[in-house]
């Protein structure tokens, strides 16, 4: 039984972890893990999270055990987040035992989209903003050039596995810089919606999003950890977007 309970601690702790590190909400990550746990046999589960790492302590039969997994940030996918899910509701079912789940989690991979058709799909994106706000085809151009080629510098760096702050602040800096030659050779009708919308890619507002989620549900530190690295993101972008003004001499340019 011991050893039962073991690789069942083992199989929710694994499970918590990729759930943290993907971005999934603390209240579903909590859930999830507890519905492993009763799924598996267990008498009682209980998951304790922070920004960086969780705990979990399993019960049954009046024997606890507890672990402890640090959460490296792995950027967000859905589709792990989903896999996850799956593997929770197939237990609960009784297609697999705890075993077989602990295959089907070490299976998982967070496979991504090609990156040029994210470097593509950001920039329509970004470039349908400013044509939103007004702009011309020749805004839609220089937004759709400037934001594709901040997207790939991101990629660039992130692949690098720079510090996201690092990382958004140069984006923000080539992509502003692009997107100010626009101002600057008076591109289209109104060139200021192209530096407005280049950055639009920046916006971290998943962070932003599941702290506001996981404050209402009652995990304040984790909101508010989640709520300062995002607003730390904002920050960089800022300071990022700020940089190239100074070095164009555009601070009195409205956006």
């Amino acid at each position: 039984m011991e050893s039962k309970q073991r690789a069942v601690s083992r199989l929710i702790a694994q499970a918590g972890q990729m759930l943290h590190a993907h971005g999934a909400e603390s209240a579903l990550i909590g859930g999830i893990m507890e519905r492993m746990g009763l799924a598996c046999g267990m008498d009682e589960v209980e998951v304790s999270l922070s920004a960086s790492s969780l705990v979990v302590t399993t019960v049954t039969h009046e024997h606890c055990m507890t672990t402890a997994r640090r959460c490296p940030d792995r950027g967000i996918n859905m589709r792990a987040v989903t896999e996850v899910q799956r593997i929770c509701i197939m237990l609960e079912k009784g297609i697999l035992d705890h075993e077989l789940a602990q295959q089907k989690l070490n299976k998982i991979t967070p496979e991504r989209y090609n990156r040029w058709l994210v470097v593509f799909m950001i920039g329509l994106s970004c470039a349908s903003f400013s044509h939103l706000a007004g702009g011309d085809s020749a805004v839609f151009a220089m937004t759709f050039v400037a934001s594709a080629i901040g997207m790939i510098v991101r990629q660039e760096i992130g692949h690098r596995h720079f510090n996201p702050m690092l990382n958004f602040a140069t984006t923000a800096f080539v992509t502003t810089f692009i997107s100010a030659q626009a101002v600057v050779f008076e591109i289209g009708n109104n060139p200021n919606v192209v530096m407005a919308s280049s950055v639009l890619m920046l916006v971290p507002g998943f962070p932003l999003i599941n702290s506001v989620a996981d404050v209402l549900k009652g995990y304040i530190n984790m909101g508010i950890a989640r709520f300062v690295m995002g607003s730390l993101l904002t920050l960089a972008t800022c300071l990022g977007i700020v940089a190239v003004s100074g070095v164009l001499g555009m601070f009195g340019v409205t956006l």
